[in-house]
């Protein structure tokens, strides 16, 4: 049959076309929106199953709302085991539930003058200089957007080895199911042929339960990150580089509930926020191998996580895998083996270092940066130190996520670390150690900063001055050597006798000339080794177990 041109298709084609598609889709519309989904032709072998299921005969309405919200579920990177967009947008949905204005062109150009006072203060006391992109105030959303990119790297690691482990989950559970648990998946029995086997679907389903459980935890992370964004009060609180290119950035929303409580001038706590968020990111600016080393620890760390599939079977054997809510809840919790492995181990050391570092510098610089203009300085840095000291809600859950905390120790050492070297040298000397990652100090230097500054400086390490103590202590050591080596010569073998006034000699001491006199030390004379020689009759030599003391040689009687 010749082609005859369809005048309602302007793409061309026979004019039998869309009775084909009609027959094709058994006027119910049912291979179309499985083919939506799938992103190809569906099995002919599910759809004649999900049509003898009734599926074909559901209201085209309803049909439509059903294929809405699967795409709006597998809506995304379909080849990502993160769906970023998803976490975008319940991050959005949480801190717009909350409350979350835009922030005024009046409040933009506050943070403008506060970030230019702030590094002005900065220039005084470091050389690294400010980077040259321009401050911003965000709102909570805002803040969302612009750290998502760097929030998909750190939580991909994670994302690909919860979303295999929940679609094994799941795939062993429906190859498990026989005609009895057809309920478990919403269909009413005998809607499916005698004799159907269930498993056949998996190869079918693969794909789709992978993307699901990439679209769940991407749920999951959003409500995570959007929690984030309702207390972060700048772009890097949290400790890593967030924002790229690296900027000053404050909510201030978020600073005004920080400063609430405190009984401080809002004023004067923006301030002292602003130049912490500057001198963080002068230092991830000028430092190009910082932000990229901690990333790399954290990514590091993610990357050999254990998932705990054992957890994640026992949870999704009992729910309803087409109930999307409850498979969401599956993933809420701790999914991760407790017990890190020995690499995790070492990038977690490697990154609690690093971060204390950071955040030692940054105490060290912001204290010398306000000394002399804010009042309520001391009492402002001690808030803070509180503040990352307590795990609030949202961290707990980001910690659940990606089984990391990002509140590392020794963070006071390590400013102190910092402020001693500046102090034996300059605070360019203090910097320059950033200057590769073969110089920066390690955790032993943390515990030994002495040690680590004389290697910086090349001064010798200062010993602590002496008191009556270490006089005291002194002299009895010395007494005590003197005494243990004069033990010593008088226990030496051929030590001389003269002027030995007892006939009998001692018995550790060999006599001169005696050729029956054992020296002492040799392996046959009784006071030594007589645990060993010592039959078990003799055990009653003497009361106290010892061997009676040796008579005198023939010669001598």
């Amino acid at each position: 049959m010749p082609d005859v041109p369809n005048p309602m298709n302007p793409y061309g084609g026979r004019d039998d076309d869309d009775d084909r598609d009609e027959n094709r889709n058994n006027g119910d519309g049912l291979e179309d929106m499985l083919r939506n989904l799938m992103g190809g032709a569906p099995d002919a072998g599910m759809v004649d199953a999900l049509r003898q299921m009734g599926l074909g005969n559901i209201d085209p309405a309803q049909l439509g709302m059903m294929q809405a919200q699967f795409q709006a579920m597998m809506s995304g990177d379909t080849g990502s085991a993160f769906n970023e967009r998803m976490a975008g947008d319940v991050a959005r949905r949480v801190v717009a539930a909350e409350g979350d204005p835009s922030v005024p062109a009046s409040t933009q150009s506050d943070v403008a003058q506060v970030a230019q006072v702030a590094n002005l203060w900065l220039d005084a006391v470091t050389d690294f200089a400010a980077p040259s992109a321009r401050p911003r105030a965000l709102s909570r959303s805002e803040w969302i957007e612009a750290t998502m990119p760097t929030w998909r790297k750190v939580v991909e690691p994670v994302a690909t080895g919860v979303g295999n482990a929940v679609s094994d989950a799941m795939m062993k559970q429906l190859g498990q199911m026989d005609a009895g648990d057809l309920s478990q998946l919403g269909i009413p029995e005998g809607m499916l042929p005698a004799g159907f086997d269930i498993s056949s679907l998996s190869s079918q389903m693969t794909p789709m339960l992978k993307q699901m459980s990439s679209s769940m935890f991407g749920m999951q992370v959003g409500q995570a990150i959007g929690a984030l964004a309702g207390e972060s009060v700048t772009g890097t609180e949290v400790g890593l580089p967030l924002v790229t290119p690296n900027a000053v950035m404050i909510l201030p929303g978020n600073v005004a509930s920080f400063a609430d409580g405190l009984g401080v001038d809002a004023g004067e706590v923006h301030l002292y926020l602003a130049v912490r968020e500057a001198a963080r990111v002068r230092l991830y600016e000028r430092v190009p191998w910082l932000g990229a080393a901690l990333i790399a620890a954290v990514q590091s760390y993610a990357g050999d996580i254990r998932i705990d599939t054992e957890a994640i079977e026992e949870k999704v054997r009992d729910i309803d895998p087409s109930d999307a809510e409850a498979m969401q809840e599956a993933l809420a919790g701790n999914l991760f083996s407790p017990e890190p492995s020995p690499e995790q181990k070492r990038a977690l050391a490697h990154l609690e270092t690093l971060l204390a570092l950071v955040e030692g510098w940054v105490d060290v610089v912001t204290d010398e940066a306000v000394r002399g203009h804010l009042p309520n300085a001391a009492a402002l840095s001690e808030a803070v130190r509180r503040r990352r000291a307590s795990a609030g809600p949202a961290e707990k859950t980001f910690s659940s996520l990606v089984g990391l905390e990002l509140r590392p120790r020794q963070m006071r050492e390590a400013a102190d670390l910092w402020r001693k070297l500046a102090e034996a040298s300059d605070a360019a000397t203090r910097d320059e150690a950033w200057g590769h990652p073969d110089f920066i100090p390690t955790a032993d230097d943390i515990a030994d900063p002495e040690g680590y500054i004389a290697k910086r400086t090349g001064a010798e390490v200062a010993q602590p001055e002496r008191d009556a103590m270490d006089d005291e202590l002194e002299a009895l050591l010395t007494q005590g050597r003197a005494e243990w080596d004069a033990d010593r010569a008088d226990d030496a073998p051929g030590a001389s006798t003269a002027g030995a006034t007892s006939d009998t000699p001692d018995s550790g001491d060999a006599k001169a000339g005696d050729p029956d006199a054992r020296p002492s030390g040799d392996a046959s004379d009784p006071r030594h080794g007589a645990a060993e020689n010592r039959s078990e009759g003799d055990e009653d030599k003497d009361d106290d177990g010892d061997d009676a003391p040796s008579g005198p040689s023939d010669s001598e009687k």
